[in-house]
């Protein structure tokens, strides 16, 4: 038994590579947390999404605090460790009646971990149903390891760089992880997953955290940074300081030089796959 999860749901995870769902905060917290978001993206006049969507935790404090809430972190720890950083964190929007989706990929594939130990916590800010374009998933995949992926620059894909598995693999039996808001799934490095378009009448937004051990390494040339969220810390990235004010000039900065570095990286590590 975990600190949260269920020692059933720790074992479904080193099985078939994901948990789902998993309660993290009330419908009433979620509801909030997207009213941030959206307002904010009024203010803008544009949309967290491809291209504008990556680690909204340097900006905006109240994601920083879902980054370090228990209802998140025990989760994390009892599958990681205690010593926990957060390597990356993306916004996945997709709009009501919207043809976007993610095609089949692995996450750590231009991640360069060393060890490549990762996991995904996705928290829905709105309901995610299969309709909605919630994550489908093969299970027990991740026991594959790496594999090769191509990349696809279609428009409506909503991976920065399309990257897509493109060796032949088994997706005879798939797996739906919708979610409700307030709910979050987890799902590991190497699991093959993908998501639909969205064909129902309202937007489906949810965060994707990626954690990884502090003792992790990124084995690109570029020296990346990321946040100690609990824990101590191993010396393998420059630590990132946490938001003091929304959207804050320092913050600004210290945000932008973040997603420098790690395009930096992806571009890096891409030549490999």
């Amino acid at each position: 038994m975990g600190k949260k999860l269920t020692q059933d749901q720790i074992d479904q995870y080193k099985d078939k590579g994901y948990v789902s769902p998993v309660d993290a905060f009330t419908r009433e917290q979620a509801t909030a947390y997207l009213a941030e978001l959206e307002t904010f993206e009024a203010s803008q006049g544009r949309q967290l999404t491809k291209g504008f969507n990556f680690k909204p935790h340097l900006l905006f404090p109240w994601v920083d605090g879902i980054a370090r809430s228990p209802a998140v972190l025990d989760a994390v720890e009892d599958l990681l460790g205690p010593d926990i950083l957060l390597f990356h964190l993306s916004v996945w929007p997709k709009n009501a009646r919207d043809s976007a989706f993610i095609n089949w990929h692995q996450d750590a594939t231009y991640f360069g971990l060393s060890p490549s130990t990762q996991l995904t916590v996705w928290v829905a800010l709105s309901d995610a149903p299969v309709a909605a374009g919630c994550m489908e998933v093969v299970p027990g995949s991740h026991k594959l390891g790496q594999l090769h992926h191509g990349q696809n620059h279609t428009d409506n894909i909503l991976l920065s760089k399309g990257q897509t598995v493109d060796i032949p693999f088994d997706k005879s039996h798939t797996e739906f992880m919708p979610v409700r808001a307030g709910q979050m799934s987890l799902h590991d490095t190497f699991l093959i997953h993908a998501s639909g378009p969205n064909t129902t009448d309202h937007r489906r937004v949810g965060l994707g955290f990626s954690f990884i051990p502090a003792s992790s390494r990124c084995t690109s040339k570029t020296r990346l940074t990321a946040s100690l969220v609990r824990g101590k810390d191993h010396g393998n990235f420059d630590l990132e300081t946490p938001p003091r004010v929304a959207n804050g000039e320092a913050e600004r900065a210290l945000h932008a030089e973040a997603v420098r570095r790690f395009r930096a990286s992806n571009d890096e590590q891409a030549t490999a796959y």
